[in-house]
């Protein structure tokens, strides 16, 4: 489910960005406002963004190698932080340049309804795109506050599309109060100001995402509530005296690595001990549906002290 919601909003995030960044650069063209074009750089940088994260889908469902027998799960993640250094340096990078330089040198805007009417199609267009990124989030969402969800979640374009769509629905709206104050003032360095803005709100968000990204890539275990479900399932198989200790860490967003060090019960031969590391495996793949690669070794004597909540 995450994986097709999160598909549904970065094509629904892409074809919106794509017919905004139109309008906005045509309408560059026609006011000179350089809160116009900082936003046209802006959905122009989001729009390749989202074709980066389609990439990162596809190539993520690559079958594994001999190079990478865990499979291509992590380009997900790889091409995420992509998305964050390109609207850190296109986005964020141009439109802080070209804030600088209006405020420096500001120009009259032109035509100031027809920034004015672009501005508003886009907070349309840009409210589509972001109420069908809520919508998908919220499915797997489920009580989380926002920023819970974006901190916790495994699955990248989620939490990218949110947050990207929330960005560039300020940044509409600052563009659209920077030009009105302009013209209202008769001083058109507000425009500049509006930019400015733009760029720091821009950089924020890359920020952001960079350093969740980064850490998705580096590697993020099972979720908590995963974790003890995963020791309690395994903890419930016939002939597991206890659990030393357990490892998880994500693959990519729907593959999870689970590694168990599992004291058995000593009256089991070999042939039973094999057959309960198969029912553990089983058990753990019905329990946790995306514990993919799962991995039993057995303690020999119980002379560790199991802390598995912290792993």
């Amino acid at each position: 489910m995450a994986v097709q919601g999160g598909l549904k909003s970065v094509i629904a995030a892409l074809l919106a960005n794509l017919g905004i960044a139109a309008g906005k650069l045509a309408g560059f063209v026609v006011t000179r406002s350089a809160s116009l074009l900082a936003e046209g750089i802006h959905s122009l940088a989001d729009s390749c963004n989202q074709a980066l994260l389609l990439l990162g889908m596809r190539r993520a469902r690559k079958p594994p190698s001999r190079e990478h027998p865990f499979g291509y799960g992590r380009e997900r993640y790889f091409w995420a932080f992509v998305v964050s250094v390109v609207l850190f340096a296109l986005g964020a990078g141009y439109a802080i340049f070209e804030g600088i330089n209006k405020v420096r040198h500001p120009h009259e805007i032109k035509n100031l309804w027809w920034a004015v009417g672009i501005l508003a199609a886009g907070i349309l267009l840009e409210s589509f795109s972001f109420r069908m990124a809520i919508k998908e989030s919220n499915k797997v969402r489920g009580k989380q506050g926002w920023w819970t969800f974006i901190r916790r979640s495994r699955s990248p374009e989620l939490p990218v599309v949110v947050l990207e769509d929330f960005g560039a629905l300020l940044g509409l709206v600052l563009a659209l109060a920077a030009v009105l104050l302009a013209e209202l003032t008769g001083n058109p360095v507000w425009d500049g100001i509006g930019t400015l803005s733009i760029g720091v709100l821009l950089g924020l968000i890359a920020i952001v995402l960079a350093i969740e990204m980064k850490s998705l890539l580096i590697g993020e275990g099972a979720l908590p509530e995963h974790r003890k479900k995963l020791l309690a399932t395994t903890k419930a198989v016939p002939g597991v005296r206890e659990v030393a200790h357990m490892r998880t860490q994500h693959l990519g967003p729907d593959d999870l690595l689970v590694g168990l060090k599992v004291l058995f019960d000593p009256d089991l031969s070999m042939a039973e001990i094999a057959r309960v590391v198969d029912d553990i495996q089983a058990q753990l793949e019905e329990a946790v549906p995306y514990s993919t690669v799962v991995y039993v070794e057995p303690e020999l004597k119980h002379d560790s002290n199991p802390d598995t909540s912290s792993t």
